[in-house]
């Protein structure tokens, strides 16, 4: 067994909320395996409330959350990323940065949270789902016994966890 902590970077478009939920949850569902990074590739400069609210209720602390450009994170002094997935359909069709190391990437979709034109309750409800629906995936992702498998079989699985219904 390994004692490598894998850095895992969630892209989206604002870098407001599902990446940075995502940022949250894999930091604290992985138990130390994991090392949970978010970043956007037009950030909006602020961490929305309600993904803060959500945030809340994980060991995450808060505090360390901000909205930063994917270039902040490809920088040659920068964390070398093993896993890279997107979160939101527009930075899944973007050009992205070249990544050292050539991390395994997937496209795990969630609808925008952030996008919801409603009332509180409405926008809490729709953070309060795809929060679950983030941290469905990540237990399945977390649980994979990954010093055991192969490079390929591991993009096989990530490209099917993103593929899940939750």
């Amino acid at each position: 067994m390994t004692d490598k902590t894998f850095n895992v970077l969630f892209l989206c478009t604002g870098n407001s909320a599902r990446s940075v939920m995502a940022e949250a949850l894999i930091t604290t569902m992985g138990h130390g395996r994991f090392q949970g990074y978010s970043a956007g590739s037009f950030p909006n400069g602020t961490v929305n409330p309600f993904a803060i609210e959500q945030i809340e209720h994980t060991d995450y602390p808060v505090t360390n959350l901000r909205s930063k450009s994917w270039d902040e994170l490809a920088a040659a002094d920068a964390p070398q990323m093993d896993f890279i997935i997107t979160v939101c359909d527009n930075a899944a069709g973007e050009v992205c940065p070249i990544w050292p190391g050539h991390p395994l990437t997937a496209h795990w979709g969630f609808e925008d949270p952030a996008a919801l034109n409603g009332s509180d309750e409405e926008k809490r409800a729709l953070f309060h789902k795809v929060f679950r629906q983030i941290m469905a995936r990540i237990s399945i992702f977390v649980s994979l016994p990954l010093s055991m498998l192969e490079k390929n079989a591991i993009h096989h699985e990530m490209k099917k966890i993103g593929e899940t219904q939750v």
